[in-house]
């Protein structure tokens, strides 16, 4: 097979994706990234009497954007992980290893970034969003993904999202293979979706009722369960009365804990998986605005690690130097956001795809190299 043949089918692969996913993660970013220019000031603070509404919404409710990227995860994890709802997985610990070299790697170079960041803005200003200098065991617990539960302060805002993904991650693979064990890895469509249920029911009337668990998987299983739902249910390979069970499965627990307590949290995380559930897997190709929208959703992660540090600096810097009026401190805000979506991108192109690249390919080198006696 010729190169131009290999490489066609990489290209044309690359001309369509998931382009409701990366408009709802696109979406998501630019509102994570004005909610912590919002709430966190200080030029929010100087901004609000010229637009007190919307800061004050950007500020509060916009946080419950993260629920989008909650339920796409789910979403993207049944599909890499059972695509077809069946447990049983051979390498668990490989596949929970994988998972951290693609999280952790480019997350420890941005808390790195944010603790320099916070030296350099505590030179310009003094506000309670710049971080004292990290310990080594704060650093290592960020490096482990840790902070959270062992009690560290996150360097970043938004740095226990990361820790939270893998942990939920971890649950559903290790759930995957203890079913798969239990079961013998006989095929039964019916069960890892029920065994999803169940747990997101139990995170939604009880978990997700008490902040004291906000640090572990079970407080945002619910979100994340039902991203796992909306894969499955969107199989077309099943018949209609499959997808009608699955459907009620997803929606009996949700609607359940809304009642229990409305949250709107929840109720986001509802619409987003109905969404995904209808829409989540149909591909689009790149014509009209879909290129900007694949480019901004296939760097959210990278906008999602270093817009705070990016944000922190402008901050500071339009603390020290520019006029305290609203207008120069909302042109402040917008500098803000333009500069951590081209730091995303810088981010995206030198830190988080190289590192990506470099991991695979150092083990790619350990599992080939041979044994010797």
């Amino acid at each position: 097979m010729s190169a131009a043949a290999r490489v066609a089918p990489a290209v044309e692969a690359a001309k369509t994706q998931f382009g409701l996913i990366n408009l709802l993660k696109a979406g998501a970013a630019q509102l994570i990234i004005l909610h912590h220019l919002a709430f966190y000031g200080p030029m929010a603070d100087h901004v609000r009497p010229l637009l007190p509404a919307l800061i004050d919404w950007l500020g509060g409710s916009a946080r419950i954007a993260v629920q989008v990227f909650l339920v796409i995860s789910g979403f993207l994890a049944a599909k890499s992980l059972a695509p077809s709802g069946h447990a049983g997985l051979s390498d668990p610990l490989g596949a929970i290893a994988h998972r951290y070299v693609k999280l952790a790697p480019p997350f420890i170079v941005a808390t790195l970034v944010a603790a320099a960041a916070s030296a350099l803005a505590a030179t310009w200003m003094t506000h309670d969003s710049i971080s004292p200098p990290p310990t080594w065991d704060q650093l290592s617990a960020h490096a482990l993904l840790l902070h959270g539960v062992l009690g560290y302060a996150s360097l970043s805002a938004g740095a226990w999202y990361v820790a939270i993904d893998f942990q939920l991650y971890a649950v559903m693979v290790v759930a995957l293979w203890l079913v798969g064990r239990m079961t013998g890895n006989r095929r039964m469509p019916a069960l890892m979706p029920l065994v999803v249920a169940l747990g997101v029911a139990v995170s939604l009337l009880h978990f997700n009722l008490d902040a004291e668990w906000d640090n572990w998987a079970p407080y945002f299983f619910g979100s994340y369960g039902l991203g796992l739902m909306a894969w499955w249910a969107s199989d077309t390979r099943r018949n209609s009365g499959a997808v009608a069970w699955l459907a009620a499965m997803v929606l009996l627990p949700a609607l359940g804990g809304l009642l229990l307590e409305f949250r709107s949290r929840i109720a986001l995380a509802l619409i987003v998986a109905c969404v995904l559930f209808l829409w989540g897997r149909i591909k689009t190709s790149n014509g009209h605005a879909w290129p900007l929208i694949n480019k901004l959703g296939g760097i959210s992660y990278s906008v999602f690690l270093i817009h705070f540090p990016v944000c922190l600096v402008v901050n500071a810097a339009f603390t020290r130097f520019v006029p305290a009026d609203p207008e120069f401190q909302a042109f402040g805000m917008l500098t803000a956001w333009g500069a951590s979506l081209a730091a995303g991108a810088v981010f995206h192109r030198w830190v988080e795809v190289p590192l990506g690249r470099a991991v695979h390919f150092a083990a790619a080198k350990i599992v080939a190299r041979p044994l010797t006696a």
